[in-house]
């Protein structure tokens, strides 16, 4: 249910991401003033997430987007925690918003957005920059070097390495080239006004008017169209997994699923299911900072607890699993600078405690159901001799016939490993057995007895009994 409920939002997203892009006609939006000014649409990104590889070459396309459709600017909308690529991948892409063909915004918002990592040092060579309130900046590293432009933040630099600032210290040091007197920019309108009036090349930006009102107070409308713009459904897809939360429940889910299958002795929706996950959860870790001996250690959890689950019994093995899996998860991936990395509460619980409730409960049972032979129909087995596979005090794992099943004594005396049994009543699914030694005799047995053996004959005689 949470894979289908995540692969719907998934879906929706991307559609919405499409549609906002207008679909294939590349003619521009644009809106003619009554003294016949053209003014050019203006273009914003939003850029959310871990800085991968996906997101800077959406970036790039993006800037290609703007100049083949007349764009008269590029707003990127960023909230991001971090960057997980290289910095070779960054300096390339800091070179391309440093010579871009049309001026670029980053613009750090909503409210509560991060801007955390390399990948913020583009605040450094974009032309328009500005933050919501409530935003933060920072844990750029050492500075990146690129062909065109010097990044250089003053006296912000030494700050701003393996610290993060707020708006106030943020304009205080003098981070952002805002180019309005606000304390912050709130909204995208608020950066389209920051851009109103930026000139290059000769060229001057027009994206909002001044209006005055009838009560005589201004304020700025906006006079260019805004297209805005996301990844398309399978670039949104796997940016998607390339998040801890989601890579970590998309492992332990696909990896639980393939338990399942093995242990149905088929292949169906559950093993298909199972290896889409294990390939997305596997294509996310392979972006973010993973450990491997951690996913290992995750991998030999789901050994623990097939040993268990093929036995229909959660006991020693199933302990180890919940162990390994709780030590495999708080050490899966490492921090980076700013953000732990590690899954919130919620994904943990949820990882954790679905595993246990998976392994502890409806696994098992799955199987007992999955393999016993339905209670009508076992009448046979009343009578039937039997070994102890494990120790029946006062439930256990005996083997009767081909088959091994879980059983009950029916006594209060336990009945050890080795020893031979009776079965003395069938309960469901689970074997009610006795000691073989002074086990209650069978009524089939006691009836072919009687049919093998006749009683003496006794006749009568002028009223008298004789043999």
């Amino acid at each position: 249910m949470l894979t289908t409920a995540a692969g719907l939002s998934l879906f929706a997203g991307g559609v919405s991401a499409q549609d906002d892009q207008g679909g294939d006609d590349p003619t521009p939006d644009t809106v003619v003033t009554p003294g016949g000014a053209t003014i050019a649409p203006v273009d914003v990104l939003q850029v959310s997430g871990f800085m991968d590889d996906i997101l800077v070459a959406e970036i790039r396309d993006a800037i290609e987007r703007a100049d083949d459709s007349g764009a008269q600017a590029l707003i990127l909308q960023v909230n991001s925690d971090g960057t997980v690529v290289d910095d070779s991948v960054v300096e390339a892409l800091l070179e391309d918003i440093a010579t871009a063909p049309v001026p670029i915004g980053v613009w750090v918002g909503p409210t509560g957005s991060r801007f955390y990592g390399p990948a913020a040092q583009m605040l450094a060579v974009a032309d328009v920059t500005g933050m919501a309130p409530g935003a933060r900046v920072g844990y750029f590293g050492v500075p990146l070097s690129i062909p065109s432009a010097e990044i250089d933040f003053g006296i912000a630099e030494e700050t701003l390495r393996n610290g993060s600032v707020g708006l106030s210290e943020a304009r205080a040091l003098d981070i952002f080239r805002q180019r309005i007197n606000d304390e912050g920019i709130p909204t995208v309108t608020s950066m389209l006004q920051a851009m109103n009036g930026y000139e290059e090349l000769g060229v001057t930006l027009v994206t909002t008017e001044q209006v005055v009102t009838d009560d005589g107070n201004t304020r700025f409308d906006t006079v260019a169209i805004v297209r805005f713009s996301k990844l398309s459904l399978i670039d949104q897809l796997f940016h998607t997994v390339a998040s801890p939360p989601v890579a970590y429940l998309l492992l332990l889910t696909g990896l639980a699923l393939l338990v399942f299958e093995f242990f149905t002795a088929g292949v169906g929706v559950a093993g298909v299911v199972g290896a889409v996950c294990t390939f997305l959860a596997f294509s996310g870790l392979a972006v973010l900072p993973t450990r491997t001996w951690a996913v290992v250690v995750i991998g030999l959890a789901m050994l623990a607890f097939s040993v268990d689950v093929q036995v229909g019994i959660p006991r020693f093995w199933t302990g180890v699993g919940l162990v390994l899996t709780v030590i495999g998860t708080w050490f899966l991936f490492e921090p980076l600078p700013g953000a732990s990395m590690r899954p919130g509460w919620i994904a943990l619980i949820t990882g954790v405690g679905g595993i246990a409730l998976t392994f502890i409960v409806g696994m098992p049972n799955m199987v007992r159901t999955r393999f016993a032979t339905p209670t009508i129909g076992r009448e046979w087995m009343i009578g039937e001799l039997g070994t102890v596979i494990d120790d029946v005090d006062p439930d256990g794992v005996v083997e009767v016939g081909n088959g091994r099943w879980r059983a009950r004594t029916n006594r209060a005396t336990p009945v050890m490993r080795g020893d031979e049994i009776r079965v003395a009543a069938i309960d469901g699914v689970t074997l009610e057995v006795e000691p073989l030694e002074g086990a209650a005799k069978d009524y089939r047995e006691r009836r072919g007895a009687s049919d093998d053996t006749e009683p003496p004959v006794e006749a009568v005689t002028d009223g008298q009994l004789s043999p």
